[in-house]
């Protein structure tokens, strides 16, 4: 049941730091994660009436574009309160905070900054199609930012849902230590219920609203697998309790709150993850998911101290949760909000953080004050004094600020680890539909870029024309979107470019002079590289200057060359990646030389070296995933062999066809629109960025001569 969260400690936090739960609900598209989301806020007595996804009313889908489209585009914060009503924390008030994230590909850096600063997860996967691709990528997520977690198999009332095989596919393609905490009764239409594994007692609901049910004992039809599951549990949580292995060797029964205890210190080890099964659609089963965010995930005291730096940027130390020091947080969102100006969302790491009160953003050097603290929910928000550690919060007033600032005391001057982000694949030129939108358009790009770390913008300096970059045509659309109906700006955009990339298969060596003489001083600069291969580690630049032939001061500008030169490589000017160069020999002249003259050197001896190196130009790789009735199979793989695809693998379930495929993504334009009329609308696709290949050499002539003839990159 909700509880309400008023009573304060000594300290004057509402809520003690060990009942708070910040979590994440996660999850492939349309697995049900918003839908989830509502329900939770429904009952924890939030909200009083349920709003649903495809209605355009869920609380945490509050743009227009996600009530339009019935998709979650930017992450939401809410929080609530909820009581467990036995075990560890029977009868104990707790604050959840909730984020809500998007579950499309193209808006993957919501998940991402999100998972940095939750302490826990619940990953949502769908019964009938299990694990899908972004439920992947979603779990590689989890696991770089070390977050428990438990799943929740949603959607247990559909047609061909079936729990057990969602469970063996988070063992197999994921590789987690899965297992049932409840298992269903029934599947389909004849999802009734639970049966609760810990407690050893049957769940059965008897309303729509999913408000009231039946507690019972297990039935003779459940008893069967209620034993053989929860003896699977036992043997599972025994290899991280002792006690419970005692137990489970010598055959005593072990109590529902010990095994509690036991789930917990699995979980928190990253080693195991409990399953529920439910309908949140159908309002059942959520009620089960909160207990188990009480009852197994950590609160911020239950997790390791918080990694951060020194202003040196070596000295690492931990931040640990203490409300009786300075402030010290992170900057994980920014928020264009019209009627408050700019927000900025803040996970307090440690220390009490007051209304009014400067904060010292170490990246900038600047104080920055905040003018007024709130908690959100979704678009609504509560003004509140004081923020504590562990806390969610949003920030007015910080100006100079991006995705990942630490803010902190000026006597402290660490820096916490940021979240790291993809970079765009696709970009397309984008202008003011009339001149007097010109500056509307600059100022609603800059507001959008400052909040999306995914989107660039750009500038080409011979036209004039700016670009956008970001991680899908989806991703542009709604950013072109938000222009015309948050900032009033009409613009027109043009077809999307491909971000392609070139890079080096040969070693060689580049010599670059810049000499200039035209009376009075000249410009003199000579440096020679050697560069090769560098395979999936990024740009490589080495100082192997010996006897001074390069003076010291001019090393860092020769760098600077290099890493410009890098931006146009030399088959159709596309950025180039994965290379090594040894700055080797060069020269320079007493009066002559200088910094200017040196980054040119840079740039030609670079320019040199890859013309010899044998360069190849590199494509988008993207991982698709169709769905399709079995009947469509056929012309679906044989579209996606036109378009270059390599087909990895193809299932079939309950007449419903799943395929596989590594395709590019020059050829991926427009097949939302191809697939549904394949299909005659019965099929849906999803895809993210993968990998970069080498282009084939019929489509590498067309590049070349397009890149040729339009305007050179900057």
């Amino acid at each position: 049941m909700a509880a309400a969260l008023s009573d304060k400690n000594s300290s004057g936090r509402k809520t003690p730091l060990e009942y708070t739960r910040n979590f994440g609900i996660a999850a492939h598209i349309d697995a049900g994660k918003t839908t989830t989301s509502e329900r939770i806020l429904y009952y924890a007595g939030v909200i009083h009436k349920i709003g649903e996804v495809h209605d355009g009313a869920a609380t945490t889908d509050w743009m227009e574009q996600e009530q339009e489209r019935g998709i979650t585009i930017t992450s939401a914060a809410v929080s609530c309160g909820w009581t467990v009503s036995d075990g560890p924390f029977a009868k104990i008030p707790h604050r959840l905070n909730i984020i809500d994230t998007p579950g499309h590909v193209d808006f993957t850096a919501e998940v991402e900054r999100s998972l940095r600063v939750l302490d826990g997860a619940v990953a949502v996967f769908c019964a009938v199609a299990g694990v899908q691709p972004q439920s992947e990528t979603v779990w590689r997520q989890m696991n770089k930012y070390n977050v428990p977690r438990i799943a929740y198999i949603n959607k247990m009332d559909r047609t061909g849902a079936d729990f057990f095989s969602a469970v063996k596919g988070i063992r197999e393609k994921l590789r987690g230590n899965a297992h049932p905490l409840f298992i269903p009764i029934g599947a389909g239409e004849t999802f009734v219920g639970l049966v609760d594994l810990v407690k050893g007692c049957e769940y059965r609901y008897k309303t729509d609203l999913g408000r009231a049910y039946d507690t019972l004992p297990v039935s003779e039809e459940n008893k069967a697998n209620y034993e053989k599951y929860r003896e699977a549990l036992i043997e599972a949580v025994s290899d991280f309790d002792d006690a419970i292995a005692e137990k489970f060797l010598g055959g005593e029964e072990v109590s529902a709150d010990e095994l509690r205890i036991a789930i917990r210190k699995a979980t928190l080890s990253l080693d195991f993850v409990g399953v529920i099964p439910g309908s949140s659609f159908k309002n059942k089963g959520v009620q089960m998911v909160l207990d188990a965010v009480v009852d197994y995930l950590p609160s911020p005291l239950d997790l390791p101290p918080m990694k951060a730096f020194k202003d040196d940027g070596e000295t690492e130390i931990g931040v640990e949760p203490d409300d009786n020091t300075p402030p010290v947080g992170l900057c994980f969102k920014l928020w264009s909000d019209p009627y408050v100006g700019q927000l900025v969302f803040f996970r307090v790491y440690r220390g009490t953080l007051k209304k009014g009160e400067a904060l010292y953003n170490p990246r900038t050097r600047r104080t920055e004050r905040v003018s007024r603290l709130m908690i959100m929910t979704a678009m609504d928000r509560e003004e509140i004094d004081t923020a504590y550690s562990g806390d969610i919060c949003a920030l007015i007033g910080p100006k100079e600020i991006v995705t990942g600032d630490t803010l902190c005391t000026r006597d402290e001057d660490i820096i916490l680890e940021p979240p790291t982000f993809p970079e765009p694949v696709i970009s397309m030129a984008i202008e003011p539909a009339t001149k007097a939108d010109q500056e509307k358009l600059s100022i609603g790009l800059q507001r959008l870029a400052q909040e999306d770390p995914t989107f660039r913008v750009s500038t080409n300096q011979e036209t004039g024309q700016t670009l956008i970059s970001g991680m899908g045509e989806l991703h542009l659309d709604i950013i072109v979107d938000r222009l015309r109906r948050e900032f009033k700006v009409e613009a027109k955009s043009g077809r999307p470019q491909i971000s392609y990339r070139e890079t080096i298969t040969g070693k060689a060596h580049g010599v670059g002079k810049f000499i200039r003489q035209s009376g009075g001083r000249g410009q003199y600069g000579h440096a020679e590289v050697d560069i090769e291969p560098n395979p999936g580690k990024g740009i490589e630049i080495l100082n192997e200057i010996v006897g001074g032939v390069i003076p010291k001061e001019f090393i860092k500008p020769t760098i600077d060359g290099i890493n410009e030169a890098s931006n146009n490589g030399t088959i159709a000017g596309y950025p180039v990646i994965d290379f090594k160069v040894h700055i080797v020999f060069g020269s320079y002249h007493e009066v002559d030389s200088s910094e200017l003259a040196f980054k040119m050197a840079g740039i030609f001896a670079l320019k040199d070296a890859l013309a010899k190196a044998s360069p190849i130009l590199l494509e988008p790789i993207m991982k698709v995933e169709v769905v399709s009735p079995e009947e469509y199979q056929g012309d679906i793989m044989g579209d996606l062999n036109r378009r270059r695809g390599q087909i990895q693998n193809m299932e079939t379930k309950n007449g419903v066809c799943t395929i596989d495929a590594m395709v590019p993504l020059q050829t991926m334009f427009g097949y939302a629109t191809d697939v549904r009329s394949l299909s005659k609308g019965r099929a849906s696709y999803t895809m993210e960025p993968h990998n970069f290949e080498q282009v084939p050499a019929n489509v590498l002539k067309e590049i070349v001569e397009t890149a040729s003839r339009a305007p050179a990159r900057t």
